[in-house]
């Protein structure tokens, strides 16, 4: 059992949900990425979604896509990330999910990436723009690692899709809200309820819903039908807007996190 599964085991033990932000490493520097994890963790985060930046995130919405144009102008790299992770290990246990595109990963190769993830301490990888059809080498490489693989189910997936996501997912489902790209949105798909009930028709392993979900309310309201939360564009858009001050940038975050948490929180499990 590693980090992901621990934590949602202990978090369905105290009845509660997760709450899941999103950063992108790099962003606005790796300094401050360490920096802006470790506050969000003091803030309620349960696991960390540590972004890969990359040059053509097809998935993000323009928030997104800023972060990671600001990471890769500093020059960030996958190994300059996964050496954050290893020096993360130190100062926090806390479940880290790697989440990214494929062509990073590619390049550095599937299997010395998935060994070295899992060597540093990362729990789990989502790739965005890898189907299951077409995975089968990064199931080979964490096949002999306790990495956790992380497969989306969208508003377009079929039953017979769901069922292989569920089967080949470890740590949680990933339930995209939206057909569409992350960013922040003023109100949650009515097609939320509906999804999280027909994926687990096919799977007792959690499910955590992401993709617009921007303010407290939207997170309670999502808390009560999904196991977790995951929250981006919202926070990055709290980064975004405190460059120029350190000090205002961390301390914003912790406060709209707290918030987040809070509401994420207040959901119990019957």
């Amino acid at each position: 059992m590693n980090r992901i599964e621990a934590k949602f085991k202990e978090l369905q033990n105290n009845k509660k949900k997760a709450f899941m932000p999103y950063i992108c490493a790099g962003d606005p520097t790796l300094d401050l990425s360490r920096k802006l994890l470790l506050t969000l963790e003091k803030a309620g985060a349960d696991l960390i979604e540590f972004g890969i930046p990359f040059s053509d995130p097809v998935a993000d919405g323009p928030t997104i896509q800023k972060a990671s144009e600001r990471s890769l102008y500093h020059g960030t790299s996958l190994d300059q990330i996964l050496n954050l992770v290893s020096d993360l290990r130190s100062e926090t246990d806390i479940p880290i999910t790697l989440m990214g595109y494929y062509n990073p990963i590619f390049q550095m190769g599937v299997e010395g990436f998935c060994q070295r993830a899992m060597e540093v301490g990362a729990d789990g990888v989502i790739i965005v723009d890898l189907p299951p059809e077409e995975a089968e080498a990064l199931l080979e490489a964490v096949s002999d690692c306790d990495l956790a693989t992380i497969f989306l189910v969208a508003p377009t997936s079929t039953s017979n899709r769901i069922v292989r996501i569920a089967e080949l997912s470890k740590g949680f489902i990933y339930c995209v809200s939206v057909t569409g790209v992350t960013g922040v949105r003023n109100v949650i798909s009515d097609e939320v309820r509906s999804m999280v009930t027909e994926i687990r028709k096919h799977t007792g392993k959690p499910i955590c819903v992401g993709f617009g979900v921007s303010t407290p309310d939207q997170a309670k309201r999502v808390a009560q039908i999904a196991d977790g939360v995951i929250v981006g564009s919202a926070i990055v858009k709290v980064i975004e807007e405190n460059l120029d001050d350190e000090s205002a940038m961390l301390l914003n975050v912790k406060r709209f996190a707290e918030g987040l948490a809070k509401s994420v929180k207040e959901i119990t499990v019957p």
